[in-house]
């Protein structure tokens, strides 16, 4: 059971507004399906990728490595441009 300040602190989490950086791909996965276990999340974000050319195409042109486990302020940049904020 959580605590008032645990709580709190979530909230506080939710009106926070999403920041540009680097992230891991299972926090950035999380972020976008926070209902999903860690690996159906990267799954579905993965998934979101490959069937975007669009979204695949630009972020192939910053540099994007599909086995590095995480994802530079500039790709978080170009994902959230083509999926929006999570």
């Amino acid at each position: 059971m959580k605590t008032e300040k645990e709580k709190r602190e979530e909230e506080e989490e939710d009106l926070r507004p999403f920041r540009i950086h680097a992230y891991s791909k299972e926090e950035l996965a999380m972020l976008y399906n926070p209902t999903y276990c860690i690996s159906n999340a990267i799954y579905t974000l993965a998934a979101w990728i490959r069937h975007n050319k669009a979204l695949k195409g630009e972020l192939e042109k910053v540099g994007y490595n599909k086995y590095r486990r995480t994802f530079t302020p500039l790709e978080v940049k170009v994902l959230v441009k083509y999926l929006g904020e999570p």
